[in-house]
C-alpha cells in the first residue's frame, strides 16, 4: 500500500466534512448561497469517493484518482457563499460551522 492512499483518504475526509458543514451553516441560517453549496456538496461527495476508490484500485491510477479528488476540492471552493461570522468568532466555531440561526418570521 502506497503513502498515495492516505493522501486520498484524507482528501476524501476533507470533502465529505466540508459538505456536512455546508449543510449545517444551510440548515441554521437558510441562505441561498450554502444551500447551493449543500446541494452541490453531494455531488462533490461522490466525485471524492470515485477519486478514492480510483486510488484504492491499484498503481495505474492513483495519481488520476488523486487528480478527481483535488478537483472535488477545487469545485467546492468555487461556489459563492454569503459571510456568516463577524469576526469574533473562534477558529473552532468556525471549522464546525456554528452560525447564528436565523429569526423566525413574524407574522
Amino acid at each position: 500500500m502506497s503513502y498515495l492512499i492516505y493522501v486520498a483518504y484524507f482528501g476524501e475526509v476533507v470533502v465529505i466534512f466540508l459538505w456536512l458543514r455546508d449543510a449545517r451553516i444551510f440548515f441554521r441560517t437558510g441562505l441561498p448561497g450554502y444551500r447551493k453549496a449543500a446541494y452541490h456538496g453531494v455531488l462533490y461527495g461522490a466525485l471524492g469517493t470515485f477519486g478514492l476508490l480510483c486510488t484504492i484500485a491499484g498503481n495505474t491510477f492513483e495519481l488520476l484518482g488523486l487528480a478527481i479528488i483535488l478537483a472535488a476540492l477545487y469545485l467546492q471552493s468555487r461556489i459563492v457563499r454569503e459571510k456568516v461570522w463577524t469576526g469574533t468568532e473562534s477558529t473552532l466555531e468556525r471549522m464546525i460551522g456554528s452560525a447564528r440561526r436565523r429569526a423566525p418570521i413574524k407574522k
